[in-house]
This record gives C-alpha cells, sequence and structure tokens, in this order.
C-alpha cells in the first residue's frame, strides 16, 4: 500500500540501514521505504549519532558486519551490534554482508544480532525476513502481558537468590545498582521492583543514557525552559518529572558524561534540581533505579565515573547472574520460549547429543542469545528432532568462558604446546596480533583520544603513533 492509499494509517516501521556502499544504501532504501521509515548510516559512529537523535528509536537495524576503518574485517559490525542493543533492547538487528564465514555470522549471533541476510538478497526475501522479525515482536508485546518475567524463569540457586534480593529491595526507599553483562534483563528486574513496590500505580519512566547526546541527556532529564537552546521552541518536562512518585530507571548509566553525573548527584542529596535554563527549583520525588554492564569500580578507579555518586547509587546493589551460571536453566528457558512464541515459531525437540550441548554452552549473549537460538530453530527446522551437529551451527565457536562448561580448561603452556605442535606457528605473527587486538581496544576505550588510548596501555603517546603505524592499524 503507498502511502498515499494508507492516509492516516499507523506510522511505519523505524529501520536503521548502515552499510558503507553508497550503491547498496541507496538501493536498499529505495525498496524498503514504501514500508518503513528508513535511516541510513555509513559508519558505526554515525549509526550511533543518528540513533541518539531519533524518537522512537527504531526497531529494526540492518548492520553490514564490514564497515569503516575495516571494512574488510567484521570487526566494527561487531561492536555495532550490542551497542545498538544497549540503545534498545527491543531492536532486532539483522547482519548484513557479503561475508559469510560461518564463525563470523555465530558470533554476530552471540552477540544479539536475530538474523543474517547475505548479500545480494532478493528484496521480497529481504522483506520477508524483516517483517518476520516484526511479528515477533507484536508476538512479544502481546505475550509480556500475561507472561512471567522472562529473566525469572528458572529455578536456579543463583537465580533464587536473585529473586529474594528483588523481594527484598523492591519496597525500600533507596536507589537500586543493578550490574549484569548485556542480555540479562536488567531493565524487567527495575520493573520488577516497581511492581513489588508502594509507587507500583505511579508511572515507571525507563532512560537509556548511551541514547542522547550529553546536551539532550540533561534537557530529557531535567527537561528545559522555551529557548534555553537552539531548537527548544516550548518548554518541556524532564524524566524526572514524569516519572513524578514513580521509579525513573536510568539503564547504562555508565555512559553518562561525567559533567551529569555531578547534577544527578545533586539531585540525589538534595532533592533538587533545575530544568535547563530556568532558576526556580524543582523537587524529584522519583526512586532511582540504575544498570549497567560495566563494571563500575572499575569505571570509578579509572577516573570515567565519580566515587561519590557510584556509592550513593548502589546503597542496595543487586548483581543479574549470567547465564553460563545457572547451568540448570538453560532447558527450561529453551521450554519457555517455545511455550511464549507458540502460534508464531514452530515447535523443534533436541535429540540427545544436542541437550548435552545445550547445557554444555555458555551462552555468552545470555537470555537475549537463548531466545534468538530458540527463535532461529524453530524457523529453520520446524517440527523437527535437532541433532548436535545441527546446534553447532547456531552457535558461537569462540563463545567458552573460563571456569564455564565447556570452556577450555588448559593451562597457557599447555595451549602453547599445542599450538606449537601444529607446526605452523609464527611467534612475530602471533605476537602481532595480540598486540594489534590491544591497541584496537584502546582506541575504542578512550573513543579515538590517542593521549587516553596510549595511557590505557601505559605507553607514550610517540610510541603508540609507532605500534598503529608498523601494524598497519590507521
Amino acid at each position: 500500500m503507498s502511502n498515499e492509499a494508507a492516509g492516516s494509517a499507523a506510522p511505519k516501521p523505524g529501520l536503521l540501514l548502515v552499510d558503507d556502499d553508497p550503491l547498496i544504501r541507496d538501493s536498499l532504501s529505495y525498496m524498503l521505504r514504501p514500508d518503513f521509515d528508513v535511516h541510513v548510516a555509513e559508519t558505526r559512529r554515525e549509526a550511533t549519532e543518528i540513533l541518539q537523535q531519533l524518537e522512537p528509536t527504531p526497531v529494526l537495524a540492518l548492520v553490514d558486519l564490514g564497515l569503516p576503518p575495516y571494512p574488510h574485517k567484521p570487526d566494527e559490525g561487531f561492536a555495532l551490534v550490542p551497542e545498538l542493543l544497549a540503545h534498545n533492547p527491543r531492536m532486532r538487528v539483522l547482519a548484513l554482508s557479503g561475508q559469510d564465514d560461518p564463525a563470523n555470522l555465530r558470533h554476530a549471533f552471540a552477540l544479539g544480532a536475530a538474523d543474517f541476510i547475505a548479500k545480494p538478497c532478493e528484496p521480497e526475501l529481504l522483506k520477508s525476513r524483516l517483517s518476520h522479525q516484526l511479528m515477533l515482536i507484536e508476538a512479544e508485546e502481546e505475550a509480556e502481558e500475561k507472561a512471567p518475567e522472562t529473566v525469572l524463569h528458572g529455578e536456579s540457586a543463583a537465580l533464587e537468590a536473585l529473586r529474594e534480593q528483588i523481594a527484598q529491595f523492591g519496597d525500600a526507599p533507596f536507589p537500586v545498582l543493578i550490574e549484569g553483562e548485556s542480555g540479562t534483563g536488567k531493565e524487567l528486574i527495575a520493573k520488577r521492583l516497581h511492581e513489588l513496590s508502594s509507587r507500583a500505580d505511579q508511572p515507571f519512566v525507563a532512560v537509556n543514557c548511551s541514547a542522547f547526546t550529553e546536551t539532550l541527556l540533561e534537557a530529557q532529564l531535567f527537561g528545559h525552559a522555551k529557548g534555553a537552546f537552539t531548537g527548544a521552541t516550548q518548554a518541556r518536562t524532564g524524566f524526572f518529572e514524569e516519572a513524578g512518585d514513580g521509579t525513573l530507571f536510568l539503564d547504562e548509566i555508565g555512559e553518562m558524561p561525567q559533567e551529569l553525573q555531578s547534577r544527578l548527584l545533586r539531585v540525589i542529596e538534595s532533592g533538587e534540581y533545575y530544568r535547563v535554563g530556568e532558576t526556580r527549583p524543582r523537587t524529584a520525588n522519583a526512586r532511582l533505579v540504575a544498570a549497567t554492564n560495566k563494571q563500575l569500580l572499575r569505571e570509578v578507579d579509572a577516573g570515567r565515573f565519580r566515587q561519590d555518586l557510584y556509592y550513593r547509587l548502589s546503597i542496595l546493589p543487586i548483581h543479574v547472574p549470567p547465564l553460563r551460571e545457572r547451568a540448570e536453566d538453560r532447558l527450561g528457558l529453551l521450554a519457555f520460549f517455545q511455550d511464549f512464541y507458540t502460534g508464531t515459531v514452530p515447535p523443534f525437540s533436541l535429540d540427545d547429543g544436542a541437550r548435552e550441548r545445550w547445557l554444555a554452552y555458555p551462552f555468552p549473549g545470555n537470555v537475549r542469545e537463548l531466545r534468538n537460538i530458540v527463535i532461529r530453530l524453530g524457523t529453520k527446522y520446524p517440527g523437527r528432532t535437532i541433532d548436535a551437529a545441527t546446534l553447532e551451527g547456531e552457535l558461537d565457536p569462540t563463545a567458552a568462558t573460563p571456569g564455564s562448561a565447556g570452556a577450555d580448561t588448559r593451562s597457557e603452556e599447555e595451549i602453547a604446546r599445542d599450538r606449537l605442535d601444529d607446526g605452523d606457528f609464527d611467534l612475530d605473527r602471533h605476537l602481532a596480533e595480540i598486540e594489534r587486538t590491544y591497541v584496537r581496544a584502546a582506541r575504542d576505550l578512550a573513543g579515538g583520544n590517542l593521549s587516553r588510548a596510549a595511557k590505557l596501555l601505559n605507553v607514550n603517546r610517540t610510541t603508540l603513533y609507532s605500534k598503529i603505524e608498523r601494524l598497519g592499524d590507521d
């Protein structure tokens, strides 16, 4: 149906397209615009900047894994997938790539990608896959009204301890800090805390601190007066005001700029804040619940997060256990999601070998990854019994973690001996790869600031320049 014919129909779903090839961007945009509100970006940074300006956030994303400055490697695409999901956990990210290395695809899935689209893709197939993701989102919204909280489904000791903490902290008046890896359901826990409190009939307002620029986040949190900045054509209430006597959930609190950290600390200490551009104080009554996938004490030690704010937010701390610490819950979550998507995703079963592999896999992407695997298996193999080899095709081959089931528990010396025995080991190449990995990680953490990256690596800036030039990592 054309836009003209749609008239006053519901707005088109938002879609973010990230690809460095202008021909692909233009052709896909032209093809998808009749059905989607398309926003395009060429790089990972441009994609995150666009998201910070969009309200509401797109529910779908098509992401090329090979993006500048490393278009022939999947590094930037890998980094962008969890960033998009941190911005909007409900977003469905589809990896779009001409590089179909199975290991890369499975790692993208572990990071949270919901599907993979190979280039070139038939237009109708692409539209069908996108429509399928929209159908899943709709099914989730309908089911969540009657289903138990996903993250709290299970019988493990770790989950039981989490449930006890939530019940204990639910009606306390103090701030709560929820720390846990991506995909563990921190926002669902925040909602559960709100539901168990005496504020349950008041608003629950969720804010993603990584989703806005510093200026916009300040205006969103505290509100602003008319004319306070360019584009402020009228006064606006902030999230503190909208939350009223309810709960204000600050997700990704570790991404909050330090100047805003100071302002938030003053609100917690005095209960007062100011709209941007106003001098009249207002009173904040909402209870604060914050969440992060970072270890905030490390951020404090690194000088990126205020120590005094950390201790004010973490009066009541909650650690969300990763799924690798909930081995006995993995089959229960499999059954839960199959029931959750009844009528949308066909059922399947696991044979003994696949069941054993399912229990051994550490699920680095946590509950979100498990959910996506259930969806993919049901869609690809409806009504079938899955064997271990078929299941392996959906799992991340790099997923072993220290201390987890299926992890490589050999010593470093044993691993080194095995690599040498293979007969194809090159020490210089191996050391260069290690060096390149740490240089890239430091530059990423420092946001491209080479002075800060050099400090993280504990080398001087001149040495870092030399390493970058030698490694060909410009």
